[in-house]
């Protein structure tokens, strides 16, 4: 890897031997967002960089501010696992992967400091604008994997970063009382929602089932989007905000 980063913001290279070759032809148009879940930033980057671990991100993000490049863009990193968005199942072929600094629901999940969120700002901003990555296309690991990943999780300012211009952002609807849709539910209401949660790009069955699939789905759009209750019950609170997300979207009319 060579000494330079591919981004214009402040960063240093940490190389990782954990990548490979993308896709042939694969455009790079998404950006995946992480929490490393380990103990301590140093921990996690040793596992970034280890052969053994055969894990990896682009970038990472300390807790300070301070940005690594570990694999260059061009290179696929492996970050995303099993996943999968808007049909697309080779995610680490399309995206590019930051890894933010924070002990995750594990090791003591907490809020993620101003100095870290600028600077994964900043970065991000300037990945989107080199790759042409719209703004429906910066997700959480927890939307392309939502019965395995709950990272960058519930604390996640993703009303900071849309300030600064990256990626989709709707102001969450009021939770009020009473129920909608939730686990066992059958009908046309349910296939409506979830044919709602595949447009945006979800993994769904399209069934009329509101099944584990549904449930897990629901509770990863509300950690993204309603994360001040997540039960995986779809709530006025929830089927609106999904509503008003879906409206940004330019193929969308309701």
């Amino acid at each position: 890897m060579s000494v330079a980063t591919d981004t214009g913001v402040t960063a240093r290279v940490h190389p990782s031997p954990n990548h490979g070759e993308r896709a042939p032809g694969a455009p790079i148009d998404m950006l995946i967002l992480h929490y490393t879940g380990m103990q301590s930033g140093d921990e996690a980057l040793q596992r970034l960089c280890d052969p053994r671990a055969e894990v990896s991100a682009h970038y990472l993000v300390h807790e300070d501010g301070e940005i690594l490049q570990c694999v260059p863009e061009a290179r696929r990193a492996w970050h995303a696992g099993k996943s999968f968005w808007k049909g697309e199942t080779d995610v680490n072929s399309r995206s590019i992967g930051i890894e933010i600094v924070n002990p995750g629901h594990e090791f003591g999940y907490r809020a993620f400091p101003v100095r870290q969120i600028d600077a994964v700002a900043a970065l991000a901003k300037d990945i989107c604008r080199r790759h042409d990555i719209l703004p429906w296309m910066v997700l959480a690991h927890s939307d392309i994997s939502p019965e395995r990943k709950e990272d960058p999780g519930e604390l996640f300012p993703w009303k900071r970063l849309a300030e600064a211009g990256v990626g989709l952002y709707v102001e969450p609807h009021q939770i009020v009382a009473g129920l909608l849709m939730q686990e066992g539910d059958q009908g046309q209401p349910v296939e409506a929602l979830q044919s709602m949660l595949g447009l945006y790009g979800y993994d769904i069955d399209i069934n009329g089932t509101f099944d584990a699939k549904t449930r897990h789905a629901v509770t990863a759009f509300q950690r993204h989007f309603r994360p001040d209750k997540l039960d995986g019950v779809a709530d006025h609170s929830t089927i609106e905000t999904l509503t008003s997300l879906l409206r940004k979207l330019p193929s969308f009319s309701a």
